[in-house]
C-alpha cells in the first residue's frame, strides 16, 4: 500500500486525480483501481473517484489493484532514425513528437513499439513496459537516444549515467539574454506545490545541476539566446524547469513556458545534440551528434541577431 496526506496543493481535488499521482496512472485506471477497493479515505474503503478531497485526510491506494497491462507490442509502421547499431547498443536519432515507451495517455504508437518490430530481442532487456531504454528524452524533443540491446549493456548504461560518466548536450533557446555568458543552475528538482502534475524547483527535491553557455543572442522577434545546455544530473524535465527558474524558459514550451508567445513553434525549442558514453563492450569513449531538426533549423533561420556595438 502506499499512503499519503492530502497536503494543502490537493485539497479539494477528486480521489481518482489524487490516487492517479499515488500510482502514476491515468485517471480513468485509477477510477478502476478505486472500483475495485483499491483506494480508502481516512480507513474507509471508497466506493467512488469524484469526492472531494480535505487537507489531512489520509488516502491509501494499493499498486496490486492496477490491472496489469499488456506488454509493449511491435508496431513496424513507427518512423525513427539509426545512427549507429550494433551488438550491443542503438544510437537513435529520435524525432519531436515520438513518444519513447508506453504509459498513461500513450499506450502505442511509441518508440519502444518501434524498437521492437526493428529489433525483438530488446522484449527481455530492461523493464517489460520499456524494454532497452535507459535514460529520459520527453517526447516534444528531438535527437540523441541510446537504447540497450542486451541487459549487460543496460546495466552498464543505467550505471554511467547514475555517476554521470555518460554526458548529454541539448541545444535550447530561450526567453531573455542571460546576464552570464555561462553558468551553472544547481537546484533541487521535485513535485511542484501549486501543480503536482508538473516539475519545479523545490527546496526538498533531488539534487539537480544544469550547465549552459551562450552561443548567440538574437533582438528579433524578441530578445532571445541560444543555449547548450550540459546535464549533469538527469530529472524529469530539468532543463525546462532549470531554464525557467531563472526567468528563461524555453521557446515554445506550453508547460513550462510562463505563458509566452510560441513564436509559431509547435513545440519546446529543446534538441538533444550531442551523447557520449564508455561503449558497454569495448570500454572506448564514443561520441555521437546530431544536427539540429529541421523545424528548428528554420525557426533560427528567421531570427536576427544581436549586434556588437563594440
Amino acid at each position: 500500500m502506499i499512503t499519503e496526506t492530502v497536503p494543502s496543493a490537493l485539497a479539494g481535488e477528486r480521489l481518482d486525480r489524487v490516487v492517479a499521482l499515488m500510482l502514476d496512472i491515468s485517471r480513468s485506471v485509477a477510477t478502476a483501481v478505486i472500483a475495485s477497493g483499491g483506494a480508502t479515505v481516512d480507513g474507509d474503503v471508497a466506493t467512488t473517484g469524484k469526492v472531494r478531497l480535505v487537507e489531512g485526510q489520509v488516502v491509501t491506494a494499493d499498486p496490486d489493484a492496477v490491472p496489469v497491462e499488456q506488454p509493449p507490442q511491435p508496431d513496424a509502421s513507427i518512423v525513427f532514425d539509426v545512427l549507429h547499431e550494433d551488438d550491443a547498443v542503438i544510437v537513435i536519432d529520435k524525432p519531436a513528437g515520438l513518444v519513447v515507451h508506453p504509459g498513461a495517455g500513450n499506450l502505442d504508437g511509441t518508440l519502444v513499439n518501434g524498437l521492437l518490430a526493428r529489433y525483438p530481442e530488446l522484449a527481455g532487456v530492461g523493464e517489460e513496459h520499456r524494454p532497452g531504454i535507459v535514460h529520459r528524452l520527453d517526447g516534444g524533443s528531438s535527437g540523441l537516444l541510446v537504447v540497450a540491446r542486451t541487459q549487460a549493456a543496460a546495466d552498464a548504461l543505467i550505471a554511467q549515467f547514475a555517476s554521470h560518466a555518460a554526458t548529454r548536450v541539448y541545444i535550447a533557446l530561450v526567453w531573455g539574454h542571460p546576464e552570464a555568458p555561462h553558468g551553472v543552475i544547481d537546484a533541487p528538482i521535485g513535485r511542484s506545490r501549486q501543480d503536482p502534475l508538473k516539475m519545479a524547483v523545490v527546496a526538498d527535491g533531488r539534487p539537480s545541476r544544469t550547465e549552459y553557455r551562450v552561443q548567440a543572442r538574437y533582438d528579433r522577434p524578441a530578445d532571445l539566446a541560444l543555449l547548450e545546455c550540459r546535464l549533469e544530473t538527469g530529472r524529469t524535465h530539468q532543463i525546462r524547469v532549470h531554464l525557467g527558474s531563472i526567468n528563461h524558459p524555453l521557446v515554445g514550451d506550453p508547460v513550462y513556458g510562463q505563458r509566452r508567445p510560441k513564436l509559431q513553434l509547435e513545440r519546446p525549442f529543446l534538441h538533444a545534440a550531442e551523447l557520449a558514453f564508455e561503449h558497454p563492450t569495448t570500454g572506448e569513449r564514443v561520441t555521437f551528434r546530431s544536427e539540429l531538426a529541421a523545424d528548428l533549423a528554420a525557426r533560427l533561420e528567421t531570427l536576427q541577431p544581436v549586434v556588437d556595438s563594440g
